[in-house]
């Protein structure tokens, strides 16, 4: 997202490289990121934070409006005129991947859903990402909730120390207790 200078390699999306890029040159690429702690604009309204994130259509992309938002998000329609600095955590990770949605993204980056939140809300948000996936739109996801990462992933990495230590799909990880006795247990 050009939040972090990268030490070495390329990153590239869409065909393109865009290490070094500003994030908003990343935004305009098609890239969507919500950052674990949601950075709502606090003063706006939630329909403000979404009007202000509203960008065109891509082509080949998902298009979200608010309609399909609230689609996604039914319990967000309750809150539309409520600052965002109001609501709970819950919430505003809720609003924070609209908004998100709202830029119409062609990959949508998250940083740690889960972290912080009520099991009833994380299980509300793994349905909604669930649902996101099934419109095809690709999703990123940096998470430490393994439950929760391996219902929503198709492929799993595992990083320590900036490097890839393991790769595979959920059900592959499932079955070799080493590689989550090596990195996954506290």
């Amino acid at each position: 997202m050009g939040l972090v200078r990268p030490r070495a390699g390329t990153i590239r999306f869409d065909g393109k490289e865009i290490q070094g890029r500003e994030p908003f040159e990343a935004c305009r690429a098609g890239l969507g990121f919500v950052p674990e702690n949601c950075r709502l604009f606090g003063g706006l309204t939630v329909a403000e934070n979404f009007e202000a994130a509203r960008r065109p259509a891509r082509d080949g992309a998902t298009r979200w409006d608010l309609d399909q938002v609230l689609e996604l998000f039914p319990d967000v329609a309750q809150f539309l005129n409520r600052r965002a600095s109001a609501l709970s955590g819950g919430q505003q990770r809720m609003v924070a991947i609209a908004r998100t949605l709202m830029g119409n993204p062609s990959l949508l980056l998250l940083d740690e859903p889960s972290e912080g939140l009520a099991p009833m809300v994380v299980s509300a948000i793994l349905e909604r990402l669930k649902r996101l996936k099934a419109t095809g739109t690709t999703v990123l996801i940096s998470e430490q909730n393994l439950r929760f990462a391996t219902e929503l992933a198709d492929r799993v990495s595992i990083i320590e120390r900036g490097e890839i230590r393991y790769e595979g799909t959920p059900a592959e990880l499932a079955a070799q207790p080493q590689v989550r006795e090596n990195y996954l247990m506290v």
